[in-house]
């Protein structure tokens, strides 16, 4: 049986410590792959994350996590949705809705009404108390959002808004 020679199997001490290095540093937001040089896929999902976490700290005192706020805005947009609908469009699970929907009816945020034709199916709207959380969660969103608009004018802005949304439509399932 023959041996391999040392120098193949053992690292040198200053080929890994510089190894280490480059592998443990994290670019920030902004650097390298994580900014003007990264996949757009992963740009976008970069900054709904970020989007995301600042919108729960800035709810959270309410009491409210950014899941029950895009509930509570599309029952406000779209009154009488089934879960399924509003699971749709929220990007949640069924599931997530269904707690959702239920934590928020025992809070007296929604109210719910069998559908006039298809009783199985519960439609949900907002309540006085509901409408009330919804405009306190949007006055403070509305901060963050005027924040992610600042370094663009009205055009841009219209531009992005444009963008963002044929993305959705032009990348939808059958499409």
């Amino acid at each position: 049986m023959m041996r391999k020679p040392t120098g193949i199997t053992k690292s040198k001490p200053e080929q890994r410590a510089s190894r280490e290095e480059v592998a443990t540093r994290v670019p920030a937001p902004g650097e390298g792959k994580r900014g003007e040089q990264g996949y757009l896929g992963y740009l976008l999902r970069q900054a709904h994350a970020a989007v995301r976490l600042k919108m729960e700290r800035t709810l959270a005192d309410l009491g409210v996590t950014s899941p029950q706020f895009a509930v509570l805005t599309m029952l406000n947009a779209y009154p009488g949705l089934s879960g399924a609908d509003v699971a749709r469009l929220t990007f949640l699970t069924p599931q997530t809705v269904g707690v959702i929907i239920r934590n928020l009816d025992r809070d007296g945020a929604i109210v719910m009404t069998p559908h006039p034709v298809h009783g199985r199916i519960q439609q949900w709207t907002l309540t006085p108390r509901g409408s009330t959380l919804l405009k306190a969660c949007r006055e403070r969103v509305i901060d963050l959002e005027t924040r992610l608009v600042t370094r663009l004018d009205g055009k841009a802005e219209a531009t992005v808004r444009r963008w963002l949304a044929g993305i959705a439509t032009d990348l939808q399932d059958g499409a």
